[in-house]
């Protein structure tokens, strides 16, 4: 290949060209169209060929390059690097082949994991630059330990964002920086437990299994609140027994994890009653509502709160990507001081120049910017997930949610199907599936959570497959 195939095609006004050649060589290396030992052409051929900056192929075929599609050595030409392949498991045990070709089982490890972004995606150009920028200028008042809440700067960028896409009304006094929305749950649970001096926590069920046990080991005793497709009903729970009463709520109103459901406004209007009623604070856990997929995002709970009983946890974790170690919490006034001194007890911040560089990122429009691409690019991953599932298993699945977020549950028709024995099976292959009964604290009913940032066209094929052979 000497100049630029033609089945590459660039979308001119979909941006991220480098993204755009570096998926489609990537795909058609994993299919065997670029067979092991294939010549590239050179960078300066192969941007000259497609019209694009020699910097464009360059990057993309350093990220060829670095995930070890590719390889090169000076002096020598670039060419498909040879990729092991592995006889499936149905050949070793005589059964005819389900696909000619399949690509090493190591570069699909975790492909379907649940909840985890794309971050092969990611902005690094720009964010380098932000980062190596705010490393040589930070401000001195910047450098000291003033700013347990964190840095003014992001606390406006934040509420600059959310207040448009989440309608989230609040100052950047009450907004909390941290590492992690483990550590917001945390910290949250542990503040009001210490507060009311109650035991009690409602969740959702099913829900959120790492929320589960911080709201244990905070010393919470957790009641299960059953959630539907209209997410979680707060009437099946007996809040006028006094050990019932909770000192927080936990939910995901706008994306149910892991239905996928979202709050209907009957039910938000209930819990916020619940909530006002009983004097406890409800922790909205925000994690993947900037992904929407064919309507506008669905507004957060805290915006419509007029009794000041929601806090709202949000991260860019799954926003951008896990390494940053940034999330958030917006707390009610009358819990700011609490939950500062909490902070400052704990230690519990994120460096001064991470989060100079993220307010820089939010305020010149690049978040903005990646959400759209990033939007788009999931809105097609889901669907190919959703066609793949109701094309090969719709008498065997249902699919619920799959309008937003990095994930979709399928339940089983069988109730009495062993999920977690399905999926224990299917990821030997490496897949990162989850099966359903592990979200439950009560009465399960068993399905299959797949994650969806990642589902190229080459790894949807591959898992209806081993899918099939697992199901019958």
């Amino acid at each position: 290949m000497t100049s630029a195939p033609t089945w590459l095609s660039l979308d001119r006004n979909g941006g991220d060209l480098t993204g755009q050649i570096y998926r489609s060589l990537r795909d058609r290396i994993l299919l065997g169209q670029l067979p092991a030992g294939h010549k590239l052409p050179s960078t300066r051929a192969f941007a000259a060929s497609l019209g694009v900056a020699r910097s464009t192929a360059v990057e993309a075929y350093d990220r060829l390059r670095s995930e070890g599609y590719i390889e090169a050595s000076a002096g020598a030409a670039t060419r498909v690097a040879a990729l092991e392949r592995m006889r499936p498991e149905h050949q070793r045990n005589g059964r005819a082949p389900v696909e000619e070709k399949r690509s090493d089982q190591p570069s699909y490890r975790g492909l379907f994991r649940p909840g985890v972004p794309d971050v092969s995606d990611f902005p690094h150009a720009a964010w380098s630059r932000h980062l190596a920028a705010r490393s040589r200028s930070l401000r001195i008042h910047h450098l000291g330990y003033e700013n347990p809440t964190g840095i003014r700067e992001l606390r406006e960028a934040i509420l600059e964002h959310i207040s448009v896409t989440r309608g989230v009304i609040a100052e950047p006094e009450q907004v909390m920086i941290m590492p992690s929305t483990r550590a917001a749950i945390d910290m949250l649970a542990r503040t009001m437990l210490r507060r009311n001096g109650r035991k009690t926590a409602w969740m959702e069920d099913p829900g959120y299994p790492a929320a589960r046990l911080l709201l244990g080991d905070a010393g919470a005793e957790v009641v299960p609140v059953p959630c539907d497709d209209q997410g979680i009903d707060v009437s099946r729970v007996d809040g006028g027994e006094p050990a019932l009463i909770p000192a927080l709520i936990y939910v995901t109103p706008s994306h149910q994890y892991p239905t996928g459901a979202t709050l209907s406004l009957p039910r938000r209007l209930a819990l916020l009653e619940a909530a006002r009623g009983h004097e406890s604070l409800i922790v909205e856990d925000d994690y993947d509502s900037d992904f929407q997929y064919g309507s506008r995002p669905i507004a957060a709970l805290q915006g419509i709160d007029r009794a000041e009983v929601v806090a709202y946890v949000g991260t860019f974790s799954k926003v951008l990507a896990p390494g940053l170690r940034v999330a958030y919490a917006i707390v009610p006034r009358w819990l700011v001081s609490e939950a500062s001194e909490a902070l400052h007890r704990r230690g519990v911040a994120v460096s001064t120049h991470i989060q100079a560089a993220l307010a820089d990122f939010i305020n010149e429009g690049r978040l903005r910017a990646y959400l759209r691409r990033m939007n788009q690019q999931y809105a097609e991953r889901m669907g190919r997930t959703i066609e793949m599932l109701q094309s090969h298993f719709g008498g065997r699945l249902v699919i619920s949610g799959g309008n937003g977020g990095l994930q979709l549950a399928a339940w089983f028709c069988d109730e009495t199907a062993d999920d977690r024995a399905v999926v224990a099976k299917v990821n030997a292959s490496g897949y990162g599936l989850m099966p359903m009964s592990d979200f439950f604290i009560g009465r399960s009913a068993p399905g299959i959570l797949f994650g969806i940032s990642r589902a190229e066209t080459v790894a949807v094929e591959r898992l209806a497959a081993d899918l099939r052979l697992v199901l019958g």
